[in-house]
């Protein structure tokens, strides 16, 4: 859980900017997040007694997460929900307790073929998430687990490659995240801004990457110009986020 505090705390702290854009105020997130806690012990809970990746398995996390999602609701007072955290976060924390000890390819391979597996019990009713992804041809949060995570492995390697090159731990953690930024299909911005926006926040964080990263003074001044652009036309790259944060997740357990 600690996982996704930290990509929150990242991602709304003042001071460095990060490309973000508006969004809701730190110790809101940061609230909201803990409220996924015991949602997320009780998937590991859960897959442990288990002990395989199985259909039913899988409808008992699909259960517990819908369950999570509205205690973060509340937490959060409607600023946002934290689906996909829940379902990205989820999956991982469940195949990590099948799978103790696993490297980080072992984990994202068994969180997928849970992810693969159908839930009976799921709402019929597609999500805000899967019908933008469905207009648009996005892989959307379903897709990147289904896909075992590329994002997060991707964004695991820069954080892992990036450390001790002189840019710092927040460094290091603001490059994998940018790298993130720059090739996710974000449902959400999608949503809110269509392709052009999407292409807009792509941009703006491989500019950055493209400089040299947060650690040379021409990627700072690209992330300055990024976060202003974001702030303007109030665009927030949220997606981002729950990828950034199974990284980070992955870090600490494998």
């Amino acid at each position: 859980m600690s996982a996704l505090v930290e990509a929150v705390v990242l991602t709304r702290t003042p001071g460095p900017a990060d490309g973000r854009g508006p969004g809701p105020d730190a110790a809101t997130a940061r609230w909201a997040a803990k409220a996924l806690a015991p949602g997320l012990a009780a998937m590991a809970a859960a897959a442990g007694r288990t002990g395989s990746a199985t259909g039913q398995l899988r409808e008992e996390l699909g259960a517990i997460g819908r369950a999570t999602e509205r205690t973060a609701r509340r937490a959060a007072c409607g600023a946002g929900q934290h689906r996909g955290a829940i379902w990205a976060l989820g999956l991982l924390v469940s195949a990590a307790s099948l799978e103790p000890g696993a490297k980080a390819a072992e984990v994202t391979a068994t969180a997928r073929s849970l992810a693969v597996l159908r839930d009976r019990k799921a709402p019929r009713t597609p999500s805000a998430g899967s019908s933008v992804a469905a207009r648009y041809g996005a892989a959307g949060a379903k897709g990147e687990a289904r896909a075992g995570f590329p994002h997060a492995r991707r964004a695991l390697e820069t954080l892992r490659g990036t450390r001790g090159q002189g840019v710092g731990e927040e460094g290091a953690r603001l490059n994998a995240l940018l790298g993130v930024t720059s090739t996710l299909q974000d449902t959400g911005l999608l949503h809110v801004a269509g392709p052009h926006g999407l292409r807009l926040v792509q941009g703006g964080a491989r500019a950055v990457l493209e400089a040299g990263g947060v650690g040379t003074a021409g990627g700072r001044e690209a992330l300055r110009t990024m976060a202003e652009d974001l702030r303007a036309r109030e665009l927030r790259a949220g997606g981002s986020e729950p990828l950034f944060a199974a990284a980070l997740f992955l870090d600490r357990v494998c």
